[in-house]
């Protein structure tokens, strides 16, 4: 069916958080970002992480890395990373962070909660690593950290054979963001050779079908990480987003579906996600997208 925006509205409004219902509201309404702001703060803990289930699949109250880095993207989207969240995000990813500079996938803390299968307390740094640094260079932070940070995500992309599809996923986000162009754009070429043909990358251990897609590995136009994909690939990958709008206005996700409260939590931040990525790309007409 075509895109259609008034549905998508009202999927957000009828299922999914507040928080992505005042995200929707700046995408497509220019509204103010304080709103989003305020809902955030909901999610920060007193030593400057985020938990309480930000991220839908570790639903741990005490601070994760995987919601921490939610809050990070989310307030870069907004405009808002002249926010005080941002250095006390950045502070905890330090006092969380091995001495080598890498950051686990999950701490501790979560054992005793729901959470993804994939969501396990694990030690060392992860491929969370990279898109935590690439995220608070995005924003534009002032964190020693990410000296560290940085150094461990150059060493692991020495390694980069070894990399899962969701690592060649937030390595790019690392790369798109650190301030090392030259050293990025070559690190992003040998990562070329593990797209397929169409520029997807399967995800070991996954679903049925389960892929990481050109718009996952280069969600916006004008990154580093767009010289890895042809036009066409960007193309047919916007088509299959935009025929992917199911008939109740929203978006599904092509994880594993864990918990009811996790799917409509995932589904309404892909809602959002999929009109971000179609209104970056002129799918959404002005007309639609400011009321």
């Amino acid at each position: 069916m075509p895109l259609n925006i008034a549905a998508a509205e009202q999927y957000v409004h009828a299922n999914a958080r507040l928080l992505e219902r005042h995200r929707l509201a700046v995408l497509l309404g220019g509204a103010s970002a304080a709103p989003v702001v305020d809902a955030l703060r909901a999610y920060r803990n007193p030593d400057g992480g985020f938990g309480h289930a930000l991220e839908p699949d570790v639903r741990d109250p005490g601070s994760q890395p995987a919601a921490t880095l939610h809050a990070l993207w989310i307030l870069t989207e907004v405009g808002a990373t002249d926010d005080p969240m941002v250095a006390g995000a950045g502070g905890w990813v330090a006092a969380i962070a091995e001495p080598d500079g890498g950051v686990p996938m999950v701490l501790p803390s979560a054992a005793g909660h729901p959470r993804a299968p994939w969501m396990q307390p694990s030690s060392g740094g992860s491929f969370l690593t990279y898109a935590l640094a690439g995220a608070l260079w995005a924003a534009g932070a002032d964190e020693p950290w990410l000296h560290d940070g940085t150094a461990w995500c150059w060493a692991a992309l020495e390694r980069s054979e070894h990399l899962s599809a969701n690592g060649v996923r937030f390595a790019l986000d690392f790369l798109n963001a650190v301030p090392d162009e030259e050293r990025a754009r070559a690190a992003i070429e040998r990562l070329r050779t593990r797209l397929g043909p169409d520029g997807s990358i399967p995800v070991e251990g996954g679903i049925e079908d389960e892929r990481i897609t050109p718009l996952d590995l280069s969600e916006r136009p004008g990154t580093r990480s767009r010289d890895l994909f042809t036009d066409d690939q960007i193309e047919a990958d916007l088509d299959r987003l935009e025929h992917g709008q199911q008939e109740d206005g929203g978006w599904k996700f092509d994880f594993l579906a864990w918990s009811p409260g996790q799917e409509v939590e995932w589904r309404g931040a892909v809602t959002v996600l999929a009109l971000r990525t179609l209104h970056a790309h002129g799918r959404v007409a002005p007309q639609e997208a400011i009321r």
